[in-house]
This record gives structure tokens, C-alpha cells and sequence, in this order.
């Protein structure tokens, strides 16, 4: 079939993600010798200077590793919630939500100190090696893509009035970073350079990244973090209001390790981060799938899979997070998803359905029971047009609403400077066959004032949280906010085979679906998986659940594809009573993808054609 470009192919290394700087960037560490874990942490920093829009420092990552040889594991870099983050607190402000934006939704920075623990463990890099790439151009500059500087257009009165210390960074001369202007960041650029410096006579290699960790937890930077989030500043809720982040916080919170969640199906096995991210919400979808498929891209191929997201999201909602013990196990039986299937009917659903594993009652927010009970009462409004599409600028979450910048995957920022939030990817494969996937995300320039010592914000994670008491996703001290990051590696027979993944908010684990499907169910290329095809092959999603982000919206019935897909599978789709949209021909997903051969050793690469800027690298 037709594709935008090849899929990469070679022996020696490969890395997709979703801007070419980090890419070669990730791709140079390789040819110096570095491993997949050395470059990966080189590309992920890159990914900190030239998408700051998407990701910082202080937001939060969780990464998937399959050293060669090894077993496949999760590196958690998100955060808990501060000591000082209870319902009763943010109820005592007046608030229903936490806020989109500002210190009250920081939860503590998580990014930073995976990547510092993926590098101690399992790379072979001095710090300095992986972090010049980053510095070099926050310090001489690089020429930002359209969306940063679109992404600081919707913002600039709130950062020329309110987050001064952000037009500094992102209005330099009151002018918005523009495509082939260099956009420079000397404070990170000095950041990483004073850092290298305090721990440069630490030690050896690992002596030196502790001791970095620890300026991170308690020296220069974790000072101007607290001293940030300590002060009012003006958020979604259109008040001013403080943080809860302590000195205490940052110090106590480690980046772990755990066992990814799995699914076997087909001779694959999944890995997926755990239910404090929404990542099982991929492998319950691989679970409601009946033996056997219809065809590839056929509306009743469509249908089910939109169907199967929203039973999965709807666990998702009901049972998912790090503040209550999440029945995973039952989640992902047979019995529970045979059960579950016969819910797919021939006609869209408008219901949000959460399942009763092992027979327990399933815990909806008040929040979302309202969202949902006010959507099926304007539905029932409508008398009985279900079949009409939504209008092209309805704001969907995870989607640019009107005005908004209109690339796919970037976030949806208004003018008070709410976000809905979008993120970065990064795989890499090297020639020893160890494979990455990681997600990073979260302290975005539109998030939190740029933090004037540091040349970064905080991240707004915590308002993934809901403020009601009891629930899998309350937010809790010292507990994960619930996370919509969600890479992925997968094993073919138990040997690592394929990493993916996409930035997307609550769309990831949708597209991430159908790039996987088209991966293993469809004619391989020259003896391998045809990723770019994958990757390419028409795509959609749907809005049937409470989006992640503030203000937490959703559309029942609702589902968005690409113009190029069949004109026939868009009728029959009305026809079933599926609220479609038609959006632009190029606009779902932004996926990333690098896998290996086990037999051959062949290794392979493909990036996203959609927003014009990810590409894989390799040779």
C-alpha cells in the first residue's frame, strides 16, 4: 500500500519520536557508542527545549524497558500528591475541580528523576554526554515548530499581565517564537549547567547522577520550585491561588520500578503501565475482542472497536487509579469480557457502562454521573437525530476547539490559559536489541509560570483527580493522580518485539488500538512489520467518557475520523447511530513505533506524517 515515507530498516539502531531534533539527537548518542537507554534519556531532554508546549522537566513520564535479554518493566516517573493536596483543602478554596493550570494542580515532579534512574541503571553515559544536546540548543538556540509559537499566541495576555516570567521566555521582544527564528532558553540552559557543575566532583558516573538527583530533591532547584509554587497565581478557576508542594514532598519521592500489567493475544503479549495510567485500558480492549475480527477497516470493524473503547473507558472511570485497589485481574478475565462483549450491539451506545468485577459495584464520580445523565437529556432532545454529525468546532477534549491551534495531538489552550494537554513520545531499539518506549508530558509553558531561576514550569497532573471522597482517582497525599500516559511494548512468544506509542490525552490507547491491529493483523513488508503503513492507515477516536482534563467533558455517541477514511464506512456509521465527525484528512494520532526482528535481527522504524514534525531515524 501506499505510505508517506518507508519503514526504516538496519542493523544498528533505530529511534522514532516525535520531533526530528530529538530523534537525531537520541540517534547521535548511538553512533557515540551509547545504548537505547543512553539515548533515550539524550532525546528526551532535547524533547524538554524544542516541545516545551508539550512537556518539562517538572511534569512526568512513565517509561516501558525491555533490556536485551531481560524482562520487560515500568520506570513510574509520576508523581503523588503533596502532603498538604486533600479534598478538604481544595473544597475549603470553593473548588469542584482542580484546576487546569497553576500550583494547586502540580503534583510533585516526576520526569527529571525517571530519566536519572533510567540512565543510573541501565544506561552507560556520564550525565554530561546526554544532557549537552538539551543545553546546546536552550542555550544557541533551535528553530521551533509553527505550534509552539501558535500555542504562545493563546496565552499572550495571560503571560504579558500574569506570568510575567513566562513572556521572558516565550515573548521575547513581545514577539512569539516564529518557524525559522531561533527560540533560545538561556535560564534551562543554565539550569543544566550549573547542575553538571555541583556534581561533577562527585564521583564516578553513578555518584554523579545520585548526586544530581539529590540537587533536584533538595538543592538549587527543588529551592526555586517550592519558592514558585508558594506563590498566587492566577489559574482556571479565575482565582489566585498558591500550591501545596513542600521542600518535604520533593525530598521523600523517588522514580520506581514495577511490572508492566500484560495481556497475551494472538501470541503477543502487551505491557502497559498499571492502573494509575490508563495503559490497561489498551489490553482490555484487546480482551473484548471477539476470535474473530471483521475486516480491516470495514464500519462493522470500526464500530466494534469504537464500542470496545467505551466499555473499556468506562472501567477506566469506574475502577482505575492509585487511591483504591483496582480489580485488574478480573478486569482482564475471560469470563468478565465474554460477559462484557454482549454488550456491543448493532447500534452506537450512549451509555457510560462500567462492568462489576467479581461482582462489585462500580464507583462513578458525582461529577461524571452529571456529565453523562446532562448528555443523554440533550440527546433525547434532539428528537432522535442521532445520526446528524457534530459540528466541526464543538470543543472535543484532547481536540483544538475554534481558534485553537488546529494540528493534531497539540493541546487545546483558551485564553485564560486552561489546557487540555497533549505530550511527546520517544522510542529507540539498538543494535544489542535493548528497546524503550516512553511518554513524557506535563509541565507545559502553558501550565504554570515559567519558574524565573529555572527556565521551566511546574505540570498540572493533579487535575486528573477528582475532589470526591472514596473513589480509585481521589486525590489523595501521596497518592498517583490517575495519568492518560500510556507507551507500550509488546512481545512476540515472550521475546520484545515492538515499541509504540502517541501523544493524545484520552485518544492514545485508541489509536494506539488500531496502529497495533493494523501492525499484527496485516501483510508484512520485506519480512517485517509494516509499521509506516500502520502508522499511516486512517484513524479515529470518540469522546463517549469524561475527558481526563479540566473542565472534564464528554460526548456520548461521539466518533471523529479522518477524511480519507471510506465514504461508505462514514454512512453506515450514521446509520448506527454513531455521532460522526468528518475532521481533516491528516489529524489522528501522532504515533511513534521501532521494533525487531528476533529471528533476523532486522530492525525497524516509523514516525507520523500527522503535525509534520516526528520522524524516525536509524540505519
Amino acid at each position: 500500500m501506499f505510505t508517506t515515507r518507508p519503514t526504516l530498516q538496519g542493523t544498528f539502531g533505530m529511534v522514532s519520536s516525535t520531533h526530528w531534533l530529538a530523534s537525531q539527537s537520541a540517534m547521535a548518542v548511538l553512533e557515540d557508542g551509547g545504548n537505547a537507554y543512553d539515548a533515550a534519556v539524550a532525546g528526551a531532554f532535547v524533547l524538554h527545549v524544542v516541545e516545551p508546549h508539550l512537556n518539562g522537566p517538572a511534569g512526568e513520564v512513565p517509561i516501558l524497558l525491555a533490556p536485551a535479554g531481560g524482562e520487560a518493566r515500568v520506570l513510574c516517573g509520576q508523581g503523588v500528591a503533596p502532603a498538604g493536596a486533600t479534598v478538604a483543602h481544595y473544597r475549603g478554596l470553593g473548588l469542584d475541580l482542580v484546576p487546569g493550570t497553576g500550583p494547586l494542580a502540580a503534583a510533585v515532579p516526576g520526569a527529571f528523576d525517571a530519566w536519572m534512574l533510567l540512565l543510573r541503571d541501565h544506561g552507560t553515559k556520564p550525565l554530561a554526554d546526554v544532557l549537552k544536546y538539551a543545553i546546546g540548543y536552550a542555550e544557541h538556540g533551535h528553530a521551533p515548530v509553527d505550534n509552539v509559537g501558535a500555542t504562545v499566541e493563546t496565552v499572550r495576555e495571560l503571560f504579558e499581565t500574569e506570568w510575567t516570567s513566562s513572556a521572558e521566555v516565550y515573548l521575547p521582544g513581545g514577539k512569539a517564537p516564529r518557524t525559522g527564528e531561533l527560540l533560545r532558553n538561556p535560564a534551562l540552559a543554565a539550569t543544566w549547567k550549573r547542575l553538571l557543575a555541583e556534581v561533577a566532583r562527585a564521583g564516578d558516573r553513578e555518584a554523579q547522577i545520585e548526586a544530581a538527583r539529590e540537587v533536584w530533591r533538595t538543592g538549587f532547584i527543588a529551592e526555586a520550585l517550592i519558592r514558585q509554587a508558594s506563590r498566587p497565581t492566577l489559574d482556571t478557576s479565575g482565582e489566585r491561588h498558591t500550591g501545596t508542594l513542600t521542600g518535604d514532598d520533593l525530598a521523600a519521592w523517588s522514580a520506581s520500578y514495577e511490572a508492566p500489567a500484560t495481556y497475551d493475544w494472538n501470541g503477543w503479549t502487551v505491557c502497559k503501565a498499571g492502573p494509575w495510567s490508563q495503559g490497561p485500558v489498551l489490553l482490555q480492549q484487546l480482551a473484548l475482542l471477539p476470535p474473530e475480527l471483521p475486516a480491516y477497516g470495514s464500519a462493522d470493524y470500526v464500530h466494534l472497536l469504537v464500542e470496545g473503547c467505551k466499555l473499556a473507558m468506562a472501567d477506566r472511570e469506574a475502577w482505575y487509579g492509585d487511591a483504591a485497589e483496582v480489580p485488574l485481574e478480573a478486569l482482564l478475565s475471560d469470563a468478565y469480557n465474554a460477559e462484557r462483549r454482549t454488550l456491543v450491539g448493532e447500534r452506537a451506545s450512549y451509555e457510560l457502562r462500567p462492568g462489576s468485577p467479581g461482582g462489585r459495584a462500580p464507583r462513578l464520580s458525582r461529577y461524571a454521573r452529571v456529565e453523562a445523565a446532562v448528555e443523554r437529556a440533550a440527546d433525547a432532545a434532539g428528537a432522535g437525530e442521532p445520526t446528524v454529525a457534530m459540528s466541526a468546532t464543538a470543543p472535543v477534549p484532547g481536540e483544538p476547539a475554534a481558534g485553537e491551534p488546529a494540528v493534531p495531538g497539540e493541546p487545546a489552550v483558551a485564553a485564560d490559559g486552561g489546557t487540555r494537554g497533549d505530550t511527546c513520545h520517544l522510542d529507540v531499539v539498538d543494535r544489542w536489541g535493548n528497546m524503550v518506549a516512553a511518554t513524557p508530558s506535563g509541565g507545559w509553558l502553558q501550565s504554570n509560570p515559567v519558574v524565573p531561576e529555572l527556565g521551566f514550569p511546574l505540570g498540572t497532573r493533579l487535575q486528573m483527580t477528582w475532589l470526591e471522597e472514596g473513589l480509585p482517582n481521589t486525590l489523595t497525599p501521596g497518592r498517583r493522580p490517575r495519568t492518560t500516559l500510556t507507551p507500550s511494548i509488546a512481545l512476540r512468544h515472550g521475546v520484545p518485539v515492538l515499541a509504540f506509542g502517541t501523544p493524545g490525552g484520552d485518544q492514545q490507547d485508541q489509536w494506539q488500538l488500531h496502529f497495533f491491529l493494523a501492525a499484527a493483523l496485516r501483510r508484512p513488508i520485506r519480512g517485517g512489520l509494516d509499521l509506516q503503513g500502520a502508522i499511516d492507515a486512517p484513524n479515529w477516536h470518540n469522546d463517549s467518557f469524561p475527558g481526563s482534563f479540566f473542565p472534564r467533558g464528554m460526548r456520548p455517541g461521539s466518533v471523529t475520523l479522518e477524511s480519507r477514511t471510506d465514504p461508505a464506512v462514514v454512512a453506515e456509521l450514521r446509520r448506527r447511530g454513531h455521532r460522526v465527525t468528518v475532521g481533516d484528512a491528516w489529524s489522528e494520532g501522532r504515533l511513534c513505533a521501532v521494533a525487531r526482528d528476533p529471528e533476523t535481527g532486522v530492525l525497524s522504524a516509523a514516525a507520523n506524517p500527522r503535525g509534520m514534525q516526528g520522524y524516525a531515524v536509524g540505519r
